[in-house]
């Protein structure tokens, strides 16, 4: 069975202050020519199908056209929600699009239920496994403890039971959105840090053939049989490095795994240059990220006047402009920003407790900040999905 895995594509999203809808309306063509180029049998998206909770008509509108078209192939496709997605919203009407060949999971108590479709070896069961909020899934997968890897852990568990119950020789794909150990981070995935633990190991999804990840950003091997296929788009300059594509799989008879990586049409090149002003525009090495969206990092001791507009006159899609002055690091100007860059909430925390106080939490009270934290952001989930 050949299965094309996607994720995140963050439907109604903009880059900085850049409208993406035509990109994402170009790439799902793209997507849409590759199922019927490649003779794809089943397409995977594995969460964040929108960018937020509420999206845009327009973004709505993309998604209906791409359910129509996948549909009038004829070539099934399994969809989860993803921690941007609101899991109720996606879900609407999922029973009677299941009749279309469009299977959406974004119920946690039904990820030990697969989507089953045939080749001619016999059977392939799909299981989708939306983002679980541990907050709010612990007592579904009756955990004592809400963190990642318990929840993913107790999933999985429900999956493999399942499958135990197939006939022999019966292959296996999830759907998972999650942070698995070994991932490569962006700065454009939504933190879900639980109890100071983001990661989850991959060793959670052992007895499957193949583990079609979501939420990271980048396109990436954790091991053979689990994949991230990145997000089509780049959404964040931390993306610059990073090639944009889906992963074609060929799942054998016997489940074994063969991948090929497929590039997704991005609109324009990312580039991060940095230097002085009149050094970036004096610079002929820096001719060829004329065309490029540019972040600009401005390392003058003293910020030169009208950067933005002088910056543009040779990079005309320059996006951002970050001033980091040459200073010692230990320099008083040096900005709150840059001081407080690369920490969490909670080290952030910590560090104001130290300062006011003279000696920074104890454990006691390191759990106490963490699980204000928790509670928090499975608020923010809870409100955000309800309005």
């Amino acid at each position: 069975m050949r299965l094309l895995h996607t994720s995140d594509w963050h439907l109604g999203r903009a880059f900085h202050r850049v409208n993406m809808l035509g990109a994402q309306a170009d790439f799902i063509g793209h997507l849409v020519a590759t199922v019927r180029e490649r003779e794809v049998d089943a397409v995977v998206v594995s969460g964040d199908v929108y960018d937020r909770a509420v999206p845009p008509l327009a973004a709505v509108e993309l998604f209906d056209d791409v359910l129509h078209r996948l549909a009038d192939l004829g070539v099934p496709t399994v969809m989860i929600s993803g921690n941007h997605d609101s899991a109720r919203r996606l879900g609407v009407g999922a029973g009677l699009i299941d009749r279309a060949g469009i299977h959406l999971r974004t119920e946690p108590a039904a990820c030990g239920t697969p989507v089953l479709l045939k080749d001619a070896f016999g059977d392939v069961a799909f299981y989708g496994l939306p983002y679980l909020e541990p907050a709010l899934v612990k007592d579904e997968f009756g955990v004592e403890k809400a963190g990642h890897e318990h929840v993913l852990a107790a999933a999985m568990d429900r999956v493999r039971a399942d499958l135990a119950t197939r006939a022999p020789g019966t292959r296996s794909v999830v759907l998972a959105h999650a942070f698995v150990t070994g991932g490569e981070a962006s700065d454009s995935e939504r933190d879900i840090t639980v109890g100071g633990v983001a990661a989850v190991p991959a060793g959670v999804f052992d007895g499957v053939d193949y583990v079609a990840l979501g939420h990271l950003h980048g396109s990436q091997r954790i091991t053979g049989r689990v994949r991230y296929s990145g997000s089509p788009l780049p959404y964040s300059f931390s993306e610059t490095d990073h090639r944009k594509s889906m992963w074609l799989i060929d799942l054998g008879a016997d489940g074994s795994v063969e991948a090929e990586r497929l590039d997704c049409p991005v609109p324009r090149a990312l580039a991060r240059i940095r230097g002085r002003l009149e050094e970036l525009l004096a610079d002929p090495e820096l001719a060829r990220h004329e065309e490029a969206w540019v972040e600009a990092t401005l390392t003058d001791p003293v910020r030169p006047a009208d950067p933005m507009a002088r910056l543009t006159e040779r990079f005309p899609h320059t996006l951002s402009l970050v001033f980091e002055p040459e200073r010692a690091p230990d320099d008083p100007d040096v900005s709150y920003a840059r001081r407080l860059a690369g920490r969490s909430d909670q080290q952030i925390a910590e560090d104001f407790v130290a300062h006011v106080r003279g000696a920074g939490p104890d454990e006691r009270e390191q759990a106490v900040l963490q699980d204000a934290f928790d509670t928090v952001r499975a608020d923010d989930t809870v409100g955000e999905v309800a309005r």
